[in-house]
């Protein structure tokens, strides 16, 4: 009831506010250009509500204006789960729980990526206006990319490869922004810029690397999310960036700003401002801190920060006119969300002010997507003597063993699901009572040995625990890893249990249920069947029967090497990936190649074809792909066109990822698959120039259904 009163103050407060304030002040005119309402809205303020606004809610009392803050949403609005993001002293609010962002890349589905935003949007708005929970800036998406498998929060990235995590980016602002042509449903705050791919010794390490790999690798996927995305908000990353702290680096000004059009807000990661001295050591106090941080872009704060800008202005480090145009890129993404607008101009406003409305998270439209995203997720490693899908009506029993069978493990970054489907109970509902199953957590009294003798199949369950169950920065087991913690090791420890459950019964399958990818050599040697997803899902259980039971064909691909051995990889904080990171540099052999996944089908490749022999600057061709599902299944193929440079001047990986389309097909159909692939894809940083340029080149055009089995190819010339 509490609640209920606060909410409607707050909504009487929004509206009488605005309702008063539209005869007064220029700023409150939706139909005035939005760079003059700014210019007014700073005319009024004092420096003391300025200072303020440099917080992650720009609120302005005095004249009416209610800001909105900031909410994490990674795989689906987070207002509780293990991280408390509703409050430590709220009760947590449901919201639909998707794979976590590893899993959902592993789809390589653009449009479906981009339903899931618009879900965990409209749910966003929803728990804002109905309940008045959380904030309009979404946290999201992570446009990290992840160059190492040891990384901690590998599980927050859409995988290693840079066009593939921008394009993947571009798809997750754009659903959660929403497709109006003046406001946004939500704000996308991507995170974190820039190259913050290692946890131990992030608030003070350096990453570094040359100007090209700045812009052709690490930087993309957030140039593509503000400039095809159209995200207007970010997170400066803790690490330093070539020897700069992130949060002061002249990047976030003369890049992000000044060529991309980046003019929102940037924000600190939590904590950050105070690592500038005590960290980083970069400054002298915290007043010196404090003024280039608002000098370098930085319009809010997510730490204390009042005292540093107060002295900062005081001793005339900063001007009040600095810090009037760091705050005009909160205002910016404010006006874009309605905040200063009246209700009735936004039709975002209407979600959940209706009377009888549902919540979104309990209609079956919303566990339908939830459980889409987890169906597609699913990626088959092996699959020798098609010993998947298993056929239900030939089993008696069933062994399901593992340690976390009947658990769904949710991150950090996780919300609260409003049910959850474990890998036991989805297996239970999809054999009914028709087939006995036994279960055990593990091998103790020799239970999953003996369990597995008497079954028909046997499906081992095992992973990583995202939260690894202990202290913020610490995981007992060496490999695993989540935020704060990288991983140690790539070695499974459960892979002796699989060897128990194999001795006992050749018939195993192996659900590796992880938030990163482990060198599971001796489970690939000799298990017949292997699938990976990612951990979170609320349809966790649902989707993964599905497809051991062939209700669901899967078509996941990997979207990162997974190596065979941790000696593979060069020295961690290395950050040069041509020293044979990702699949574009790896001299080596991989235990599962980036783009793999089968299939319970087949696929023909055909024939390509493109509709000219050359491509141009600013232009693109058409690629067209003739494949038939050779197979007696319906299923999807995901169809993978990469580019090799032949006669580049420059050094260039040994092949790039350029397009990529998920396609269904039904048994025995033939289609053409169109891709496109675009020049400025072609491009190169041009260190003396200071441009992307276009080489005079010939391309070798790539295609098929993994970055190792490439099946047809094509030549262009590039003028």
């Amino acid at each position: 009831m509490k609640n209920l009163i606060l909410h409607t103050i707050f909504l009487l407060t929004l509206t009488l506010g605005m309702a008063q304030q539209k005869e007064q002040y220029p700023f409150q005119d939706a139909t005035l250009d939005s760079e003059k309402r700014i210019d007014n809205l700073l005319a009024l303020m004092t420096l003391d509500e300025k200072i303020q606004a440099l917080s992650t809610k720009p609120s302005i009392p005095r004249l009416g204006v209610v800001g909105t803050g900031h909410v994490e949403g990674l795989h689906g609005l987070a207002l509780g789960g293990p991280g408390e993001w509703g409050g430590k002293n709220k009760p947590p609010l449901p919201t639909t729980t998707f794979p976590q962002a590893y899993g959902l890349g592993e789809t390589w589905d653009t449009e479906l990526l981009q339903k899931v935003a618009q879900v965990e949007g409209y749910e966003t708005r929803y728990a804002f206006q109905k309940y008045n929970r959380g904030g309009l800036v979404v946290r999201a998406p992570n446009a990290d990319i992840a160059r190492d498998p040891r990384w901690g929060r590998t599980e927050e990235s859409y995988g290693e490869d840079a066009f593939f995590n921008g394009t993947m980016t571009v798809a997750f602002v754009k659903g959660l922004q929403g497709n109006d042509s003046k406001y946004w449903q939500t704000a996308s705050l991507m995170k974190h810029f820039l190259a913050n791919s290692n946890e131990d010794g992030r608030t003070y390490t350096s990453s570094d690397f040359d100007e090209r790999l700045w812009r052709e690798y690490y930087a993309l996927p957030f140039q593509m999310g503000v400039v095809e995305g159209g995200s207007r908000a970010y997170m400066a990353a803790y690490n330093k960036v070539n020897g700069i702290p992130a949060m002061v680096h002249p990047m976030l000004k003369d890049i992000t700003q000044k060529e991309w059009g980046q003019n929102g807000i940037i924000c600190t990661d939590g904590g950050a401002f105070k690592l500038l001295l005590s960290d980083h050591k970069y400054y002298a106090d915290k007043y010196l801190g404090a003024a280039a941080a608002v000098k370098a872009g930085i319009n809010q704060f997510l730490d204390e920060y009042t005292e540093g800008v107060y002295g900062a202005v005081a001793l005339g480090h900063l001007k009040e006119k600095e810090i009037d145009a760091a705050i005009r890129g909160d205002y910016r993404v404010m006006i874009k969300l309605g905040m200063l607008d009246a209700p009735d101009e936004n039709p975002y406003a209407k979600i959940g002010t209706g009377k009888d409305t549902i919540d979104p998270w309990k209609t079956e439209a919303h566990k339908k997507i939830a459980l889409e995203a987890t169906q597609k997720s699913i990626v088959l490693l092996k699959n020798d003597s098609e010993l998947l899908p298993l056929q239900k009506e030939k089993l008696k029993k069933i062994a399901i063993i593992g340690l976390r069978a009947d658990e769904v493990l949710l991150d950090w970054y996780s919300g609260t699901p409003p049910y959850i489907i474990t890998p036991l109970q989805g297996i239970k509902n999809k054999l009914g009572d028709k087939v006995e199953i036994l279960y055990a957590k593990n091998n103790t009294d020799g239970k999953a040995a003996e369990i597995a003798k008497k079954a028909d199949a046997v499906i081992v369950i095992v992973g990583n625990h995202p939260v690894c169950n202990a202290g913020w920065a610490n995981c007992p087991l060496p490999s695993e890893g989540k935020e704060a913690v990288d991983r140690q090791s790539l070695t499974l420890e459960q892979e002796d249990l699989i060897k128990v459950v194999y001795q006992a019964n050749p018939k195993t399958v192996v659900a590796l249920i992880s938030s990163f990818p482990y060198a599971i050599n001796w489970t690939q040697e000799h298990v017949p069947a292997i699938v990976h997803m990612a951990q979170n899902s609320q349809e966790t259980g649902t989707a993964l029967a599905d497809v051991l039971f062939g209700d669901y064909n899967p078509a996941g691909r990997l979207t990162q090497t997974w190596v065979k051995d941790i000696t593979d990889l060069p020295d961690f904080l290395d950050y040069n990936i041509r020293n044979g990171r990702t699949y574009q540099y790896f001299k080596g052999k991989p235990l599962y190649a980036f783009g793999h996944g089968l299939s319970y089908t087949t696929f023909k490749y055909n024939s390509v074809e493109t509709n000219s022999g050359f491509i141009t600057k600013k232009g693109e061709i058409k690629v067209t792909i003739s494949i038939t599902n050779s197979g007696n299944k319906d299923g999807d193929e995901v169809v993978q066109l990469y580019v090799k440079q032949l006669q580049s001047k420059v050094e260039r990986p040994e092949k790039e990822l350029k397009s990529f389309q998920r396609v269904f097909f039904k048994a025995g159909e033939t289609k053409n698959v169109s891709l496109v692939l675009k020049a400025k894809d072609l491009e190169y940083w041009n260190t003396s120039k200071q441009q992307f340029e276009l080489e005079n080149n010939t391309i070798e055009i790539q295609i098929g259904s993994a970055s190792d089995q490439i099946l047809l190819n094509k030549k262009i010339t590039v003028k």
